[in-house]
This record gives structure tokens, C-alpha cells and sequence, in this order.
């Protein structure tokens, strides 16, 4: 009787394990996505000096779901995605945010902060209109 409640503990523990990795890429998956990564992706990809500072090619790493900074509701959404290169690596800061559900998302902000603490502005709203969108 101890062997078969032994082998059904293991049999549901691996149910689970592979449960939770499931989630995961699930949600992963739905993180990259969405338009507001897509778009810093694109900003990151057209900056020369975001560029020469990482180096190319660029590699996009899986982002940390138990980061703090990760986090996205109804209207707001902030992003770390590590990102690296041959000569550096860093993590891109997205913010975003929409005026309600299921409308489009509007950059607030997008930088590389690289290993060695230095800034690389890659977007940010113009002035008044926030529709019209200035590249730094």
C-alpha cells in the first residue's frame, strides 16, 4: 500500500511540475506578444546608439515573472526585458499605458539601462499630444 501512495505522490508532483512550466511559457508567450513589447523591440532594433553599445546581433532573453518591475493590469503595463549583445547586456524599461480596456496601447517611456548603469533613451512622448511620438 506505502508503494502505490509513493508512486502517486511522484506521478502528481510531476502533473504539477509540468502544470506550472506550462503557465509559464504561456504566459511568456502572451507577454511578447503584446504591442507595447513589440514596439520597444522596434525602437531598440532602430537605435544606433542603443546598437553599438550592446552590439549585434541583439538577443532577447525570457523575462523574470517574479520581478517586481513586471507588471500589467487593466490600464497600465511596465515591462524589464533583458536583452544582450556580444559587447554588453542591459534591460530594456517599458512603460505603457491605454485610456480603457481593449483600446490600443500608448508608449510612456522606453530606455536600455545597460550592466554598467548607463542610460540609452529610446522613446519618449512629445510634449503636449501624447498620440504624436518623438524618438530620442
Amino acid at each position: 500500500m506505502s508503494v502505490l501512495l509513493g508512486k502517486q505522490i511522484f506521478f502528481t508532483g510531476v502533473a504539477a511540475s509540468g502544470g506550472c512550466a506550462l503557465l509559464y511559457y504561456l504566459i511568456q508567450k502572451a507577454f511578447s506578444r503584446a504591442s507595447y513589447y513589440q514596439w520597444a523591440l522596434e525602437h531598440l532594433h532602430s537605435h544606433p546608439e542603443a546598437l553599438e553599445a550592446l552590439g549585434t546581433p541583439l538577443n532577447v532573453h525570457h523575462l523574470r515573472l517574479t520581478d517586481k518591475y513586471n507588471f500589467v493590469d487593466i490600464a497600465d503595463a511596465k515591462v524589464k526585458i533583458p536583452v544582450s549583445g556580444p559587447k554588453s547586456e542591459g534591460c530594456l524599461y517599458v512603460s505603457s499605458s491605454r485610456d480603457a480596456p481593449f483600446q490600443r496601447w500608448n508608449l510612456q517611456e522606453v530606455f536600455l539601462e545597460l550592466k554598467d548603469g548607463q542610460q540609452i533613451p529610446l522613446f519618449k512622448p512629445s510634449g503636449e499630444n501624447s498620440n504624436e511620438l518623438k524618438k530620442e
